[in-house]
């Protein structure tokens, strides 16, 4: 199948401290302690509720889960009604999220960072176990996720690293580490593409030197900046969505890439991905039931429906994305060496994307000086 084309992890315009003023503004409240803020406490839900008297609505971003879910559900779990309403970034679902008033939303896809902040705005339904028992299916590796470690708020649906994305025809040697895209040889000078998404942007560069992709001082952002400005006469473009066509065209000959963008599944075969021996990340795309949902019984059998196998198993086989549901990849037919058979304790080797608070600034301010300067 050809790959489903969408933004999925844009930068939040609202970080975790944006998002508490914005919960106070609109009369909420939220705690914080020495770790930060905490959740609201769970209400108290039903194990037998009647779903006929609730509805669903959901965001996703398109082409996520399978046109016939929204039937499926209705069917099977019953409920009054179900809608999906689509964003294109996780900019756009924050926006929905956060909103004054109630957004309707009782579940919403968003990457793990954006969870973290949601969550620490006190805007989310803690998980309730036994309304899912579908996550004893999970590999035991989706409970070790740094912003959420036992999955207190948010259930992993996918989850990935980044890398560069290469033409093994067109290159001389086969890249291995991150320099190989920020200080790229003459035979790949200006066919070369990297991401502006703030976090994707910096990371190369950040890893190159050794950092966290999670820092926040000041002296090893600009060391990056440093990188990264040098690097810019070398590039092709930056390009967040299209750059494997322009592998496939061989305009470019190496890109950096979401292993899931990373056309592997090309008929020529001459597409691969390599996660340099720096390291990468681990990216975690997750479901949330949101606080003001008055259909949260729903919502938690939702979660439990998208978490049986044969369901997850669709975003496995359908859009090439990895899914930490070890019941439903053993379903998959996995080719030995394709993106998707990595195990997930080789996942676990990427350092997690966590939300910064207001520190992200920093990252929207190095993308913006580093995307305008000529």
């Amino acid at each position: 199948m050809s790959r489903i084309r969408f933004t999925r992890r844009l930068p939040a315009a609202v970080t975790a401290a944006g998002l508490a003023l914005a919960v106070a503004a609109c009369g909420g409240e939220s705690s914080t302690s020495s770790e930060g803020t905490t959740p609201a406490a769970a209400d108290q839900l039903k194990p037998n509720a009647d779903l006929s008297q609730q509805t669903l609505q959901i965001t996703v971003w398109p082409g996520y889960t399978p046109e016939e879910l929204p039937a499926k559900v209705k069917a099977k779990l019953k409920v009054k009604d179900i809608k999906v309403a689509l964003h294109d970034t996780n900019e756009i679902a924050m926006t929905k999220l956060t909103a004054p008033g109630d957004s309707g939303i009782d579940v919403a896809f968003v990457s793990g960072q954006y969870a973290q902040a949601l969550n620490a705005a006190g805007l989310l339904e803690p998980i309730h176990p036994e309304l899912i028992p579908n996550l004893a299916n999970l590999y035991p590796e989706a409970t070790q996720l740094s912003y959420d470690k036992g999955n207190k708020y948010s259930v992993p649906y996918t989850w990935g690293t980044t890398g560069i994305c290469y033409r093994s025809d067109l290159v001389k040697s086969e890249p291995t580490s991150w320099n190989d895209l920020l200080k790229p040889p003459a035979w790949a000078d200006k066919k070369v593409t990297m991401m502006t998404t703030e976090r994707w942007l910096a990371l190369p560069a950040l890893k190159a030197l050794g950092y966290s992709v999670n820092t926040d001082k000041d002296d090893e952002i600009a060391k990056a900046k440093d990188l990264l400005v040098a690097q810019k006469p070398h590039l092709l473009t930056y390009d967040d969505t299209t750059f494997g066509d322009k592998l496939k065209s061989g305009e470019a000959v190496m890109v950096e890439a979401w292993d899931g963008w990373c056309p592997t599944t090309d008929p020529k075969g001459n597409i691969k991905f390599k996660v340099p021996k720096e390291g990468s990340d681990l990216w975690v795309d997750t479901m949330v039931i949101m606080k003001s949902s008055k259909n949260k019984e729903a919502a938690h059998a939702l979660i439990n429906y998208v978490l049986d196998p044969e369901i997850h198993s669709w975003a496995a086989e359908n859009i090439n994305y990895k899914v930490p549901n070890k019941a439903a990849m053993e379903r998959v037919q996995v080719a030995k060496g394709s993106l998707l058979d990595v195990k997930p304790a080789e996942l676990l080797n990427g350092e997690s994307i966590i939300d910064l608070g207001q520190a992200s600034t920093k990252f929207t301010r190095l993308s913006t000086e580093i995307t305008a300067q000529q």
